[in-house]
């Protein structure tokens, strides 16, 4: 595909959305670049054609003036050839983005600081113009090629097509309780769909997909209170991500500065990799010359047992360090993992 832009050559496709499509494309003046094109739909009549074109325009243009190291670069917007596409040029990010980290399973708590501090500051430069994301999730963060988080689609979705959005991707728990309820999004409810990203980047697809779907829990409120954590989830960082998904508005972080300094006192340490199965959830790091292991076994909703023990990583003998001593109760054996955790 070429000719959307003079000196613009669209390449192969590398991702999809609700409202496009992304190429990778080569710009005379910016070299490698990510091309959305945002099409027109079959539901779209003349009229409700021409205003989410002008939106999105207008929204891409507005965009290219906001210049941060963690938000992803508009370098320019046209109208495609006939009228019947808004093609966007923008940054190319080498890393990809944070959904596929989601897909594979739970991130590092340093993984998941590092990313969410990096948004916060892309996020807050936004704000600061008067300017709302509205669909903060793990596909919208990407990384370049030194892994630096950055948001994307910023200001590409609006309040007139929030709920239907959330219904086509899968996101409902990223739409706050307040817009189930004829609230506008705001700022606060950007900050509940980052602590949303950061509950999924957590715990990983797998474990997050075990939960009831999120969608009548949000609208009739309580929603936090649902959430299942994995046992190593330190305290803090509990009672962050659930003060970012208060159902009231005024009771959540009101800004990103009073985020970042939440954030930033969050704990990274001890470094756990996660797997997490139907039948078992795994945690492995290293302590000096051995490897701590720990193991739950989901024999059934109510019959669970674990154990963690330590093996050398060269020479020695393995030693264990704790266990559930029988199968248990779910809950028991949440509470013995989280003593064991220290969380």
């Amino acid at each position: 595909m070429t000719g959307y832009v003079s000196g613009l050559t669209i390449g192969a496709k590398i991702g999809n959305g609700a409202f496009g499509e992304v190429f990778h494309g080569v710009d005379p003046a910016h070299g490698n670049v990510a091309v959305k094109i945002l099409s027109r739909e079959a539901h779209h009549d003349d009229a409700r054609w021409q205003l989410y074109k002008g939106s999105s325009l207008n929204e891409a243009q507005h965009l290219s003036k906001a210049t941060h190291r963690n938000v992803v670069q508009v370098h320019h917007v046209v109208e495609g050839h006939g009228g019947d596409c808004v093609v966007i040029c923008m940054e190319y990010c080498a890393g990809g983005s944070l959904e596929k980290k989601y897909e594979a399973g739970p991130m590092t708590l340093r993984a998941v600081k590092k990313a969410a501090t990096e948004v916060l500051q892309g996020l807050g430069v936004l704000h600061s113009r008067g300017m709302l994301h509205r669909d903060i999730k793990p596909a919208n963060i990407l990384l370049d090629g030194q892994g630096v988080a950055k948001l994307a689609d910023f200001g590409l979705v609006t309040d007139d097509l929030l709920l239907g959005y959330g219904s086509q991707a899968g996101y409902w728990d990223h739409i706050a309780h307040e817009c189930w309820h004829n609230g506008p999004t705001s700022s606060k409810s950007d900050i509940w769909a980052l602590g949303m990203t950061l509950f999924r980047l957590l715990h990983g697809k797998a474990w997050y997909e075990e939960a009831p779907k999120p969608k009548t829990l949000i609208e009739d409120g309580g929603f936090v209170d649902t959430l299942k954590w994995l046992p190593h989830i330190p305290k803090p960082w509990r009672t962050f991500i659930r003060r970012t998904l208060n159902d009231d508005p005024a009771a959540r972080f009101q800004n990103t500065t009073q985020a970042l300094s939440g954030i930033a006192a969050l704990p990274v340490d001890p470094q756990w990799s996660v797997e997490v199965a139907p039948e078992v959830v795994k945690w492995r790091r290293i302590k000096g010359q051995r490897r701590i292991n720990v193991d739950w076994e989901r024999i059934s909703p109510r019959k669970h047992q674990w154990r963690a023990w330590s093996e050398p990583i060269a020479n020695g003998r393995s030693m264990s360090l704790d266990s559930s001593g029988a199968v248990v109760g779910q809950a028991q054996a949440v509470a013995g993992l989280r003593a064991f955790f220290g969380a």
